[in-house]
Order: structure tokens, then C-alpha cells, then sequence
């Protein structure tokens, strides 16, 4: 069994039906409304509570910030990346966030976060020289782990290449790369990758990617954080495929007027 910890990942963990919980457990030093309302929450859905008292929290949890609440979940099933290529409404476009080798777990979190906000249909992880999809990654996530769909993969190269031959452009983040993140047109299937923290994409990944993307930087430092960098991106990708297909515009025909 899983643990996940913390309001929120709890709530969404009940919430989102996408795996099996064990229990929850809560505080017995915590009385109030919110953690009232996850306890109503798991009696309406039909989830076992216990009463603990907090250290037996901290001991399970491996810290302190579970905030009174955490849950005995089955442990979570990745998908493939067939998986993820299931159909979409017509005229829609799909796009995906693919992680070359972030390893701390709160940026793993953020970007899970940032990702479902901005309608990303999937994220795609390493299963080597990448963070885990901890408590602690749903804790940081919001509990928005618990709703988007993620995908392990052996080779994140070969993973890629699958994905080009279905017609999906592979967008790599680099800060050497050309044109602006904002000069390209997301209207397309896509995928963006984001490299490691410090280090970026390898250069294998780099290889395979159809375009590098910059975000054009006006201060002394060259990049930002590859959470930060990765939200800039994936809103500007929303942004787009949100604003209305531009009318065509007729020629007009000429008139013919006196002497014509």
C-alpha cells in the first residue's frame, strides 16, 4: 500500500475513484471543519476512518506536514504511452508533458500540477534518473497526481519516437534553442520536454526532438526553474489552442463600373 498525505491529495484520492483506498486515517489532536468535511467525504463514498493520534501520523507519513489527514491507497498503476494516444473530440488537438530526468520531487509535483491545469492529456516519465510519484510528489501536486494520467516508460527516447510517428511534434525546452516559446504555433499534436534541473535535456533527447524552444530571459540569470519554465510554456500552449481558428476572409470581387 501507498501512503498519501495531506488535505488535499486525500480529498482528490477520494474524489477522483482512480485507485483503491485502504483507510484514511485522521488526527485525533485536529478537530475541525475542513478535516470534519474529509471525514463526511470518506462516509459518503464509503471509506473506512480511523482515529490516531498524530504521532502514529508523522511515523507513517515520514514527516510532519501530513496536516492531520492521510490514506492507505493501492499503489498506483502506471499507463503506456498507447495509453495515452486515445482518441480526442474532432478539432482537438492532443499535447503532452514529457520529463527527461527531473529528479526532486516538488518540482515533479508542481509540474503535475501546472499540467492538469493547463489540460495537458498526459505526462510521460522515465523510469530511471527520475522522482518517484511519492506522498510527497501529491502533497506538492495538490493532489492533481491523483488525476493525471502518467505514463512510465523504459526509454524515454524510443518512447518519443513513438509518439513522432503518430504525428506528434516533439518540443524541447532549452535555452540555447530557437524560436521563442511563444513564436511557435501549438495549434498541433505536441509534446514538450523539459530537461533536469541545472543540466537540461541529454543530448540524445535533445537529438530527437523536432524544434529546441527558448524563453527569452532579460536578467543576468539564463533560465528559470524547470517548474516555472514548464508552466510558462504549457499556459502559453492553452492560451493558443484556445483562441477561436481565424475567419477566412474572401477576395472581393472586382466591380465593374462605367467604361469597364
Amino acid at each position: 500500500m501507498e501512503v498519501l498525505y495531506g488535505l488535499h491529495p486525500v480529498e482528490e484520492a477520494i474524489r477522483s475513484g482512480s485507485r483503491r483506498l485502504d483507510h484514511v486515517i485522521v488526527s485525533r489532536e485536529r478537530k475541525d471543519e475542513r478535516l470534519e468535511g474529509v471525514i463526511q467525504l470518506c462516509r459518503s463514498q464509503g471509506v473506512r476512518v480511523s482515529i490516531e493520534p498524530k504521532e502514529q501520523l508523522t511515523r507513517l507519513a515520514k514527516t510532519d506536514a501530513h496536516q492531520g489527514v492521510l490514506a492507505l491507497v493501492k499503489e498506483r498503476e502506471f499507463l503506456t504511452v498507447e495509453d495515452l494516444m486515445r482518441p480526442k473530440p474532432d478539432g482537438e488537438y492532443r499535447f503532452f508533458l514529457a520529463l527527461d530526468g527531473v529528479e526532486d520531487p516538488h518540482n515533479l509535483g508542481a509540474l503535475i500540477r501546472t499540467a492538469d491545469g493547463a489540460g495537458v492529456d498526459g505526462v510521460i516519465l522515465p523510469e530511471r534518473r527520475s522522482a518517484p510519484v511519492t506522498g510527497t510528489v501529491a502533497k506538492t501536486s495538490a493532489g492533481a497526481s491523483e488525476h493525471v494520467r502518467i505514463a512510465r516508460v523504459t526509454n524515454l527516447v524510443r518512447s518519443l519516437e513513438q509518439l513522432k510517428q503518430k504525428n506528434v511534434w516533439v518540443l524541447g525546452l532549452d535555452e540555447r534553442g530557437s524560436p521563442d516559446y511563444m513564436d511557435f504555433d501549438f495549434k498541433t499534436d505536441c509534446v514538450l520536454v523539459l530537461g533536469r534541473e541545472g543540466a537540461g535535456l541529454h543530448d540524445l533527447v535533445k537529438k530527437t526532438c523536432d524544434h529546441l524552444l527558448r524563453i527569452p530571459m532579460a536578467g543576468m540569470v539564463s533560465s528559470l526553474n524547470v517548474s516555472v519554465a514548464g508552466a510558462v510554456v504549457m499556459y502559453e500552449a492553452m492560451r493558443q489552442r484556445r483562441m477561436p481558428p481565424e475567419p477566412v476572409v474572401k477576395p472581393k470581387k472586382k466591380l465593374k463600373g462605367l467604361g469597364s
